[in-house]
């Protein structure tokens, strides 16, 4: 099928150009094999058969200018390079922003950081110092409080691991004020939802990491397994001071009487 378009082009070409006054057999030939129509053969004019006579590359028939057409020109490519620029330049400040929220590194106003641990249910007070008698021998009550979404049941002297608390550091004071319940050996207070009066206070020992927890994920059948691994941040917190509710006097340690025997 190509051999044959060819040939019809081929012949077409010839008998347009007007070259052949007399088409030879061969041609007439190709002619009826390509199925083309007769063509009125003319003769040739006098310039033209002057030109093919005499050539002469200077004569403006035979100056023969080709025209290469390229996908796009030098205006077109700089204009385009300078909006593939600006638009890298966006996707430049894009990623940044998407850095900056995915690391946590977002600025927070000193409103805003308190609103925030208020929500998850704690308030920084200040540094511990070497002065501050902040720990105290056990008292017998205990208390239910919430931060985030987990409760703990904790005493004074307790120590818990929450997740990380983003507004404070190594040796802060803090007050968990989202308390749900207190009680000891006399009394016991619910709150509806949260004791109003009650706090618990505690010193931030650590930032830690826990335990690696694998995550596997498989498809049957479809080449799909993903492993990957992830190690949960937390806060150790030391329970200091329970307040809110009356706490029942300790009994004084009685001293055991060593017996002497008595010699006979």
């Amino acid at each position: 099928m190509a051999n044959r378009r060819c040939i019809q082009t081929l012949t077409h070409q010839l008998y347009k150009s007007k070259l052949y006054t007399n088409p030879s057999s061969s041609l007439h030939h190709l002619r009826t094999l390509s199925q083309i129509p007769n063509l009125p053969l003319k003769p040739l004019q006098s310039h033209l058969q002057y030109v093919l006579s005499n050539p002469n590359f200077n004569y403006p028939l035979t100056n023969f200018t080709t025209h290469r057409h390229y996908s796009s020109d030098s205006h077109n490519n700089s204009d385009e390079s300078e909006e593939d620029d600006s638009e890298f330049d966006e996707n430049e400040d894009d990623d940044d922003e998407m850095e900056m929220r995915s690391s946590g590194k977002k600025e927070y106003s000193p409103e805003e950081k308190e609103s925030e641990a208020a929500d998850i249910g704690y308030k920084v007070i200040g540094q511990l110092e070497r002065s501050d008698r902040v720990f105290k021998d056990y008292e017998p009550v205990f208390a239910v409080i919430q931060i985030g979404s987990h409760q703990f049941k904790v005493s004074n002297g307790d120590c818990i691991y929450t997740e990380k608390l983003k507004f404070c550091e190594v040796n802060d004071k803090i007050i968990l004020n989202k308390v749900l319940m207190l009680g000891s050996k006399t009394q016991t207070m619910i709150g509806r939802p949260v004791l109003p009066e009650a706090a618990v206070h505690t010193v931030v020992e650590e930032h830690a990491l826990d335990a690696k927890v694998i995550i596997f994920k498989k498809k049957r059948r479809k080449n799909y397994r993903r492993t990957k691994g992830h190690r949960q941040e937390l806060t150790k917190l030391r329970i200091t001071d329970i307040q809110g509710i009356e706490k029942p006097e300790m009994p004084a340690p009685t001293k055991k009487v060593e017996k002497t025997a008595v010699a006979a």
